[in-house]
């Protein structure tokens, strides 16, 4: 009996799938699409044509009047500029729609950031259907996923370099499967991002302008009760955030997101969603889809959602953590150890292969996760810190020691767990415990890179990861290719390549300074802050790899390089002119109407002759002076490095600039104001303060 229940009602019921084009589309036709996509071939414009008849009837069907090619610029969210199905013969009004508007748009490109690419005044710019990614529709527009491309075929988006990231990984992949006579045509790398975000009350997010301009709070005194008991972690959900999430999960389902785990987070207001992993570029489309959806969904619930990396400081920040695999197109997990993983010697093949790509493009990784909002997040105790390393578990660890030293494995006998209560059914202890502090970590099957911002898009890390394993793999499969031993050879290069990257496995305590200290001694890279990050895109190892896989030209990973740099320097500058603008029009008039009524109050006491040297009354005015004398000196710091940043005309060093004098002037200006707001009274506290905002969602 097939399942009546909610999710099957709905799921994918937006979305113009394989099951809608198969029961739409002429057999032969649908045919020539999958083959085509298969074998990564462009389409003909007969085969668009009837895909687009097609994808357009079903689209009006479902409530469309618009389509739009939907794309993912380098401004970090998406893209759409939507036209009407509408067209005009013999003067009466049709709906129309061919294969020519399906598989290309022309947006105008020159507002885009393109890191020197294009000249201001060449607008041109071209949107390209991806076929290997569904459409749907979503408030009355037909949204085609597409890939972004300039006049002269340079990569304006994130989407094109994650589709041929994950080509490189195809082609190289599949000639190391062929040689363990695993039958395969496609190899995919699939992800699920875990993606964790704050909801608060509408109302005080209205009042709280660095929420709405910078998506965190500028100022913020620690609340009397923060994360410290642990006891909103997988607690009970609230019901106005459980109606959300129940709204959320069907909005999702309807658009074929795989929506499928929730709970609360560690922090007060935090929470998460995780999906089922997906192929990797139609999992960073939905990850798109789900920020989108979370706002609005959030928006009618009388909430807001904030996916800022750290929205409160003092509070947990929020991540998304990026669940990557390996697979065969027929479902067979490259990475899946199996029952006896010392003998799988496929497995330990190309786990040694992530293993070495890791640790020689470890420079890239910690690029691909850098940012102005990140760099309050990595280092923290919820987050990893800003050193890339591995941990693969001890298991896996001692068989590839074993495997260095030419040693036999003695495989450790499983045990049992035990609780202790004797009604509780006994079960066999995984062979390795998890590891929350490592950024790179294996947790089964899968690798979770868990350095990723909440807010950023996935294709980043994913291009990174799918071209340095793909370039691994190609010298592995050059290697074994040659050899008339085979399994001497790989067993060969097992040895010698761990030998060579094992530096970068580490199953211990990221957070604890020894591991920095070990990290060093290691040779291993620590580039604490996004400005120290971005330089090295355009080392020459670097440039080597994405070149010589045709995933970045050169002069495409030169103008990313420049729009981290002005991506980074408007994001902090916006901020240091929010802090001043909110202390000039809400803070500062807070204080002085706090210090009037004070002094009104000391000249009173010392009129009935009660007022003492030592008074409390006296004491605080004293306090509040010191400060206010603090946030004067500060405030000025902060213009004169803002002048310093207005003045300056290159980037790297304006970026220089924000780090060594902007935000540290910001640090010292806040630090002012939160002792300020710690002993003002609340009635003269104009904005909502954490407690108000952190506990607004109520039960």
């Amino acid at each position: 009996m097939k399942d009546k229940g909610i999710i099957s009602q709905v799921f994918a019921k937006n979305v113009f799938n394989d099951t809608v084009m198969k029961e739409r589309l002429d057999p032969e036709v649908y045919k020539e699409l999958k083959d085509r996509i298969k074998e990564n071939k462009p389409l003909t414009l007969d085969i668009a044509d009837a895909v687009a008849k097609q994808m357009k009837n079903w689209a009006l069907e479902n409530g469309a009047t618009h389509f739009t090619h939907w794309f993912q610029p380098l401004t970090g969210v998406t893209a759409e500029k939507h036209d009407s199905f509408l067209d005009i013969e013999d003067g009466m009004p049709i709906m129309d729609f061919d294969g020519k508007r399906l598989i290309k748009g022309e947006p105008d490109a020159s507002s885009f950031p393109s890191g020197g690419l294009r000249a201001t005044f060449e607008a041109r710019g071209y949107t390209a259907w991806d076929p290997t990614s569904y459409a749907f529709v979503k408030d009355g527009t037909l949204y085609i996923p597409t890939a972004f491309c300039s006049y002269g075929g340079e990569a304006l988006d994130k989407k094109t370099p994650l589709l041929r990231s994950m080509e490189v990984i195809d082609k190289q992949a599949l000639r190391l499967v062929k040689l363990f006579g695993l039958k395969a045509n496609k190899v995919v790398t699939t992800v699920g991002a875990e993606q964790e975000y704050f909801l608060i009350s509408k109302d005080v997010y209205e009042k709280r302008r660095d929420l709405y301009i910078c998506g965190r709070t500028l100022f913020g005194a620690k609340p009397p009760k923060g994360q410290e008991l642990d006891d909103h972690y997988f607690g009970k959900i609230k019901s106005q955030v459980a109606e959300f999430m129940k709204d959320l999960d069907i909005n999702l389902w309807k658009l074929g997101v795989y929506s499928k785990t929730k709970h609360n987070e560690v922090a007060p207001a935090q929470h998460e969603l995780a999906p089922v992993y997906g192929t990797t570029n139609i999992a960073t489309d939905h990850n798109q889809i789900t920020m989108a959806v979370m706002k609005e969904v959030a928006n009618n619930h009388g909430m807001v959602c904030l996916l800022h990396e750290k929205p409160f400081k003092g509070v947990n920040g929020s991540g998304k953590h990026n669940n990557w695999s390996i697979s065969t197109a027929t479902g067979i997990n490259l990475l899946d150890p199996g029952k006896n993983p010392s003998t799988n010697m496929r497995f330990l093949l190309f786990l040694t292969a992530v293993i070495s790509a890791v640790d020689t493009y470890q420079d890239l990784l910690r690029i691909s996760v850098a940012s102005a909002s990140n760099d309050h997040r990595l280092g923290a105790n919820e987050a990893p810190p800003a050193i890339i390393s591995m941990f693969i578990g001890e298991e896996l660890q001692d068989i590839l020691e074993s495997i260095e030293r030419g040693e036999e494995y003695k495989e450790k006998l499983a045990v049992e767990m035990e609780t202790g209560v004797s009604v509780i059914t006994h079960f066999n202890k995984d062979k390795n415990d998890r590891n929350r502090t490592s950024p790179f970590a294996f947790t089964g099957n899968k690798f979770e890179f868990r350095m990723p911002g909440s807010m950023q898009s996935i294709a980043e890390p994913n291009i990174v990861l799918d071209t340095a394993v793909g370039e691994v793999f190609k010298q592995y499969a050059d290697r074994l290719e040659k050899t008339e031993n085979f399994d001497e050879e790989l067993k060969n290069l097992i040895k010698e390549e761990y030998g060579k990257h094992k530096r970068i496995v580490f199953n211990g305590n990221n957070y604890s300074d020894e591991w920095k200290k070990e990290a060093e001694k290691r040779g291993l890279k620590n580039y604490r802050t996004t400005v120290d990050t971005i330089p090295h895109l355009t080392d020459t190892k670097n440039v080597k790899l994405f070149v010589n896989n045709g995933v970045f030209t050169e002069s495409e990973l030169n103008a990313r390089r420049e729009i981290m740099f002005e991506s980074y320097n408007k994001q902090i500058h916006i901020e240091s002119e929010t802090m001043l603008d909110m202390l000039d029009k809400e803070i500062v008039p807070c204080v002085i109407n706090f210090k009037k009524d004070l002094s009104k109050e000391l000249i009173n006491l010392a009129a009935l002759y009660v007022m003492k040297n030592n008074s409390l009354e006296k004491d605080l005015f004293d306090k509040i002076n010191l400060l206010c004398e603090k946030l004067y000196t500060e405030k000025n710091q902060l213009i004169k490095a803002n002048d310093l940043f207005l003045n300056c005309q290159d980037e790297c060093e304006k970026a220089s600039i924000c780090k060594d004098k902007i935000i540290p002037a910001m640090d010292k200006v806040r630090e002012a104001v939160d002792s300020l707001e710690g002993i003002i009274g609340k009635r003269y506290w104009s904005i909502p303060d954490y407690t108000d905002i952190l506990y607004s969602v109520k039960y």
